[in-house]
């Protein structure tokens, strides 16, 4: 079973259509226009509520929180561009707007005005913060420093080990969720290796460093510190110096082949009390102990010596 991954550039989303990158610009007009809306109406309701708190000059409150929430949204996008974001930009539009909610609600009479005058600068950041969401994950996506999310469901079915994957791709700033998986995968992979090769307390006993390797998620040790495979001792040396190898046994032991006269000697002996019929060369072979072609010789010789049958002859030899 083979396994496939993808690129980050494979993993892109496809731009918009044109008909898609409409549909968001009329979205875009409309928050816009509904953010003013309920800017408006906020203004008006804190200035009357500040002329009843005896300031001196109400429209100031209201403009000041009003105009400070989209100027720190801008900020913030221009810092996530800029790949300079700071974390608590983000929260300073939601801290005005919640402001300037229970500022709307505490200038209402009746619990439908307050929740009218409550509701409504709250539509700013909810379309300011998709509108920063979009950009930062598009920016994200270019820069490749956003980090995925880890997908709930696996929170819900494995929050323990769901929490040391999250912890992982958090300190070793691992951005991509599959490439973390394929990491978990190995790792666990090693673990089991570990145990099998160092039993129970294989956390005392197994290496410093295949530990740390293990604990930081990077390489499975068991695949990257494997000792070298066994040189092929078929093929000598490059430098050309060691030791030579050492010329293969014969068979027998260490003694010299035997010469004609020793296996003719020898034959005679075995043979002596043997008929001419049973002179052949299997038989000789298997007694004597040579090969083939000396026992056709012998063969030949021994039925020569004994004035039997004329020795034989390969076809095509001359008579």
């Amino acid at each position: 079973m083979t396994t496939t991954t993808t690129t980050p550039e494979e993993r892109r989303v496809p731009p918009l259509t044109r008909p898609e990158t409409g549909l968001a610009g009329i979205a875009a007009l409309a928050a816009a226009g509904v953010g003013v809306l309920g800017l408006a109406s906020s203004f008006e309701a804190v200035s009357a509520a500040a002329e009843r708190w005896g300031f001196g000059t109400p429209w100031m409150l209201p403009v000041g929180i009003d105009i400070a929430i989209p100027v720190f949204t801008v900020a913030n996008l221009l810092l996530i561009r800029m790949d300079m974001a700071l974390a608590w930009v983000r929260f300073v539009p939601w801290i005005l707007t919640l402001i300037t909610c229970w500022l709307n609600v505490a200038a209402g009479h009746t619990l439908s005005a307050r929740l009218a005058h409550g509701t409504m600068p709250l539509l700013w950041v909810v379309f300011s913060e998709i509108g920063a969401h979009i950009y930062a994950v598009r920016i994200g996506a270019v820069t490749g420093r956003r980090m995925e999310k880890v997908r709930f469901s696996r929170w819900l079915l494995a929050p323990r080990s769901t929490f040391g994957l999250w912890r992982r791709m958090t300190l070793w700033e691992i951005t991509s969720y599959s490439e973390a998986l394929v990491r978990e995968k190995k790792r666990q992979l090693a673990r089991a290796a570990l145990r099998e090769q160092y039993g129970r307390r294989w956390r005392f006993k197994a290496p410093r460093r295949e530990r740390v390797l293990l604990r930081m998620g990077d390489l499975a040790p068991a695949a990257d510190h494997n000792p070298p495979p066994p040189a092929d001792e078929t093929k000598p040396p490059a430098g050309g110096g060691g030791p030579k190898p050492r010329p293969g046994r014969r068979k027998g032991g260490s003694k010299p082949p035997r010469s004609f006269e020793d296996l003719l000697t020898a034959a005679r002996e075995i043979t002596a009390e043997w008929k001419p019929v049973e002179l052949t060369a299997d038989r000789i072979r298997t007694a004597v102990g040579c090969s083939q072609a000396n026992a056709r010789k012998l063969r030949d010789t021994l039925k020569a010596e004994r004035g039997g049958e004329p020795p034989l002859h390969a076809l095509g030899d001359a008579a």
